[in-house]
């Protein structure tokens, strides 16, 4: 016999959860999610907005250049923190193909020597700090990414703004893989 006892997630407690537990130590626990509508999820604008934010008068410091991005992230719901890695994520992965690795300057991938998929996760991320006008031009012709320029710091916005809204540790897999090689069209046999 199965037995459904629903509860709202805001009321599991670590003592609403060890209770369950006590209770049924062989039960499984499914999560059913329903979207509230009223709550749309971060748009392009206010994404690309974000990325604005950026002062790059601080040029020396990258942590410096991101720091108005993670306070604007860090004063609103957490549910945008999450939405905002995922456009990130989807953005990266958008970019990750061999046309776009193949014009990065002096590291850009060739069949015959060793290209650093960090290096390359990086420069995406520098396309993507360049802003809005920049990441359209450089994704649909590659020969407009970044030359042996990085921005890796645009990747610790989402983490660095949870945990200072939060307290807690960062812990979200974003809705698309960033590491390089992941987007399988981009890099056909």
């Amino acid at each position: 016999m199965t037995n459904i006892i629903r509860l709202p997630i805001r009321t599991l407690h670590a003592e609403a959860v060890r209770d369950l537990k006590e209770k049924y130590p062989e039960a499984e626990v499914s999560i059913e999610l329903h979207q509230d509508r009223n709550q749309a999820p971060m748009s392009e604008q206010t994404f690309w907005d974000i990325i604005s934010l950026m002062d790059w008068s601080h040029e020396e410091s990258d942590d410096a250049v991101v720091e108005p991005a993670i306070a604007h992230l860090s004063t609103g719901p957490v549910r945008q923190i999450f939405d905002f890695a995922d456009l990130l994520s989807e953005k990266l992965y958008i970019l990750d193909t061999r046309a776009h690795a193949q014009h990065i300057g002096e590291d850009a991938w060739t069949p015959s020597r060793y290209f650093s998929v960090d290096n390359f996760l990086y420069t995406r991320c520098c396309a993507i700090a360049n802003g809005r006008e920049f990441y359209n031009q450089a994704l649909k012709n590659p020969l407009l990414m970044p030359k042996d320029l990085t921005f890796e710091n645009l990747l610790y916005i989402p983490s660095e703004s949870y945990e200072r809204k939060t307290g807690r540790h960062y812990d979200y897999s974003p809705a698309f893989p960033i590491e390089t090689y992941s987007n399988k069209l981009g890099w056909p046999k």
